[in-house]
């Protein structure tokens, strides 16, 4: 990549009860002067339709691309600096990352070029700096495992052995288990030697494995002694979660022998607290390469996560093959200059974007599958589908008004219409096509984020509204929501969602909705109360995409407030239920937001060792919970 030739910089400026304002200076390294351009820039400070500007011209904005002109007969001369200033913006900027994300200029004969946007910095004052947030912590015993076991009683330490070596007897089906974990233990710490090996070997240490039908299928228990490890399991979950725990321990006996040991007498016996234990990852607002989504699974498997909810549709993009509407991946899954999408998020004038074949995500189920991982699809609707009206605008009706509502992301008239016959035709097609691809028994329709003013000034809708007697927004997509649920349960599928579902009257609770809880901790608890199945996955603790901290050189979104480390380790989903309710509260969940992770740097810092903690909240019981031992041990573990 060549050095840009273009640098954006911009400054917060913010003076208490005034309208707080954005000063962007565009340099000039191009060799030549610069005249008749234009910039473009994204970012999630957006100017509202009244902005104010001082030496430059708004053009327009969609959602987060935002358009600005020099005045008339402006020239900056290379190494010179084109300085303005915009008032009047959506937000009030409180991090580094909150400024301009990425940019271009157009040139005087219409060609683009990128520039290079830096960090948002605050007028009048130093920006202050987090530093460390992990602590260095302090080991109850010196074995390294996370999320840690429920039962541990292990003694007289010593270094590892060579490796674990099957012993005679195993059978076929467990050596494809150990196979399978020793693979996952090379791939996600390749720089570590083997942990499992099928032949004995000098220096191996004997792994003894027993079925018992009686444990619980995800428990398993270790025996260890100085010739020995037994292994002993419930079903291939528990098998599974064994060998991983071992491989735990002999990693962080080789990566730190002066911190960690390997033990040669004592037990381990565990079993998960919960039984959904997710994390989401939204490629919507940022496109992950298969490559990386399989990572991610072998992460989600190497913390004993077994849900993976796959956010594949949103405003920015739609990722997921339906061969019944090609264009949802020929119009719908690209951005940039001459598509239907400008450019959002850090992208810039280049084609950006992507998606997954039907036979890519075969591969990727089938890797989750041996894992213990199962994949839930995410196609969110009725709203955030800027993306799916980009390439079938027949959804929306015709006769309402444009950009007469806003969601609150900035996407003008997001949302598929439930007054059109052809909205229910393309539900049926995509949820048969993903019922068939998926075989996870949930499929999780979205219903966040509806703007309340959406389909009012529709025609279409209002004759729905009116035969169906419904009031308002929220009881009109509770009423397209039940026929989707329908469609759903035709192909034997359960309904997830998140928290909105419930409103205007919700959906049939019958047959194990499962909504998500992320507005506030309390509203896990009211779902509850309503009838709901509940997975607890709150914004002031478990988004990942919030900053860990208020400092201003942080990165992340702050409408939650912010989660340090210690903060999501800490969080008790199962606080505020009552005994009567607990049976609604089947897990908690990670959820990463990709609004802000536009770089790999920017993902691992986000998310790790966050979803290492929410991992260990979701396997370890409360009383076994201790950060100041997952501080100690979470450095050791792989990020992306």
């Amino acid at each position: 990549m060549s050095t840009p030739k273009f640098r954006l910089e911009a400054t917060w400026v913010d003076h208490g009860e005034e309208p707080a304002k954005m000063k962007l200076a565009l340099t000039n390294l191009s060799g030549a002067d610069l005249k008749n351009f234009r910039l473009s820039y994204t970012g999630l400070m957006r100017a509202k339709a009244d902005v104010e500007t001082q030496n430059a011209t708004f053009v327009k904005r969609f959602a987060n691309f935002h358009q600005f002109d020099p005045l008339d007969n402006v020239v900056v001369a290379d190494g010179e600096t084109w300085e303005f200033t915009i008032t009047n913006l959506t937000g009030n900027a409180q991090h580094r990352m909150d400024g301009p994300k990425s940019g271009y200029v157009t040139l005087e004969d219409g060609t683009h070029v990128d520039v290079d946007a830096g960090d948002l910095q605050i007028e009048g004052r130093p920006s202050e700096f987090a530093g460390n947030l992990i602590p260095e912590g302090k080991l109850t015993d010196p074995i390294s495992v996370v999320p840690w076991p429920n039962h541990v009683a292990v003694s007289d330490f010593d270094v590892p052995p060579v490796v674990l070596c099957a012993a005679d007897g195993t059978s076929a089906e467990e050596k494809r288990a150990i196979n399978a974990v020793a693979a996952l233990a090379k791939r996600l710490k390749y720089e570590l030697p083997d942990r499992l090996r099928l032949t004995d070997v000098p220096g191996g240490r004997k792994l003894t494995l027993v079925h018992n039908a009686a444990l619980a299928s995800e428990a398993y228990e270790l025996s260890f002694a100085k010739a020995e490890v037994v292994l002993t399991y419930g079903d291939k979950a528990g098998l599974n979660y064994g060998l991983i725990t071992l491989s735990h321990m002999m990693d962080g006996a080789k990566a730190e022998p002066t911190k960690f040991k390997f033990p040669t007498s004592g037990e381990i016996k565990d079993a998960p607290r919960y039984e959904w234990r997710g994390s989401h990852l939204d490629v919507s607002r940022q496109f992950y390469p298969t490559d990386a989504v399989e990572r991610f699974i072998d992460i989600l498997a190497w913390n004993k996560l077994n849900k993976f909810h796959w956010h594949l549709s949103d405003d920015e993009g739609w990722r997921v093959e339906i061969k019944g509407y090609p264009n949802l991946t020929k119009d719908g899954a690209v951005m940039g200059e001459g598509h239907e999408m400008p450019a959002q998020l850090g992208a810039g004038h280049k084609s950006t974007g992507g998606f997954y074949t039907q036979e890519e995500i075969k591969e990727l189920i089938i890797h989750g599958q041996a894992l213990n991982v199962e994949i839930m699809p995410e196609l969110d609707i009725p709203g955030h589908c800027n993306a799916v009206l980009a390439a079938y605008p027949e959804l929306r009706d015709p006769d309402e008004p444009e950009d007469n509502y806003r969601s609150i992301q900035g996407y003008p008239n997001n949302a598929i219409n439930p007054g059109i016959p052809a909205t229910y035709k393309f539900i049926e097609t995509v949820m048969e096509e993903i019922s068939d691809l998926f075989p996870s028994k949930y499929i999780h329709v979205g219903g966040d984020e509806v703007d309340e003013e959406s389909w009012l000034q529709s025609p279409a809708a209002q004759k729905v509204m009116n035969e169906e007697r419904l009031n308002g927004t929220l009881q009109l997509q509770a009423h397209f929501l039940g026929k989707v649920q329908k469609t759903i349960r035709k192909k034997g599928k359960i309904v997830g969602g998140w928290d909105e579902v419930s409103h205007g009257g919700g959906i049939d609770k019958e047959g194990g909705t499962l909504l998500f809880a992320w507005q506030k901790p309390e509203v896990g608890l009211e779902l509850a109360e309503q009838g709901y199945d509940v997975v607890m996955t709150p914004g002031q603790a478990y988004y990942l995409d919030m900053a860990q901290s208020p400092v201003w050189q942080e990165a992340g979104a702050f409408w939650a407030g912010y989660a340090s480390p210690e903060k999501t380790y800490t969080y008790e989903a199962a606080g505020e239920f009552p005994d009567h309710l607990k049976g609604r509260l089947k897990g908690v969940q990670a959820c990463i937001w990709s609004e802000h992770l536009i770089t790999r740097q920017v993902f691992n810092h986000q998310v790790f060792p966050r979803l290492n903690a929410i991992a260990e909240a979701g396997w370890t019981e409360k009383e076994n919970k201790d950060w100041p031992r997952f501080a100690a041990q979470c450095r050791l573990l792989p990020r992306l």
